[in-house]
């Protein structure tokens, strides 16, 4: 089953931390937030990604066209690029890994409607790229198996800025993105839908998917939610990027269930990937907690 994350938008609420590259390439440990969400997936069996690329696109491009040569040694010849051999055991995932260019100025529903094309199966998975939780996916799954409606959308109980869910039972009565007072659980971001969810969006840049598509599934009785009273935040500040930094340099961070071997080979020294004063600062915080 396939999993689309969204990472196209411009963060601009997290441009203290970093201006140059897309918000999902935020690091986590020296790794980008993107890459933790992957791997999160990996772990319950969803290894098959869509990406939706927008702002800063070839920064997310570079870092995974330069995967499997950030975690290993190798010998090349100058005269002959081709020529690229690999020493020891790298760090190489199993993943298959689109990345569709869905526009520099986009909205959600419209990156969601443009990456149908690439979606071969009834179902999928859709989240941001910019959240780590410790949702256990195959569960969400199986709970949207089996009511038969067209979405599911993960229930946090939040720090309360962001959309709200009003819920009879497990049913979604009303769905707010960014009410003014919050009354209950909001959206978590780990979505998963039918694929006839593709039916009700436009290829209309300005359409927001947490909007009008939303809103319409929730009152037409087609949107579920899973709760989940675990793991959830988000990076959308410099003190979100902090804390979350905090809890990987303790070892506390409760959703990384695999082991990380630590990269041999910086990543702010590829093309393209995290600049070293976000590296430098991830270090000090590790450095720090030590």
């Amino acid at each position: 089953m396939q999993v689309v994350i969204l990472c196209g938008g411009q963060g601009t609420r997290i441009r203290d931390v970093s201006d140059d590259v897309p918000k999902p390439m935020i690091p986590i440990g020296g790794r980008p937030i993107l890459w933790h969400i992957m791997k999160h997936c990996a772990r319950h069996g969803f290894s098959d990604f869509v990406l939706c690329l927008g702002y800063k696109s070839w920064v997310i491009k570079r870092f995974f066209l330069d995967y499997h040569l950030a975690g290993a040694d190798f010998s090349l010849r100058l005269g002959r690029p081709e020529a690229l051999d690999l020493h020891g055991d790298w760090a190489a995932e199993d993943w298959n890994v689109t990345l569709a260019e869905t526009g520099l100025d986009a909205m959600t529903g419209c990156r969601v409607k443009r990456v149908e094309k690439y979606i071969t199966g009834d179902t999928f998975l859709l989240t941001y790229g910019d959240g780590v939780a410790d949702v256990n996916l195959r569960r969400l799954l199986e709970f949207h198996q089996s009511h038969g409606r067209v979405g599911t959308v993960t229930a946090v109980q939040p720090p309360g800025r962001f959309g709200e869910l009003e819920l009879e039972g497990e049913r979604v009565a009303e769905f707010s993105e960014k009410p003014l007072l919050a009354r209950g659980r909001i959206n978590g971001g780990f979505f998963v839908f039918h694929r006839t969810l593709f039916d009700r969006l436009r290829d209309e840049p300005a359409l927001v998917f947490e909007n009008e598509p939303m809103t319409e599934l929730a009152r037409d009785g087609e949107l579920m939610a899973y709760r989940h009273d675990g793991f959830w935040h988000p990076m959308d500040s410099s003190r979100d990027y902090k804390f979350l930094n905090d809890l990987w340099a303790a070892g506390q961070a409760p959703w990384a269930s695999w082991e990380a071997p630590p990269l041999r080979v910086a990543a702010s020294r590829l093309p393209g990937s995290v600049p070293r004063a976000l590296e430098r600062s991830a270090r000090g915080t590790l450095a720090a907690k030590r």
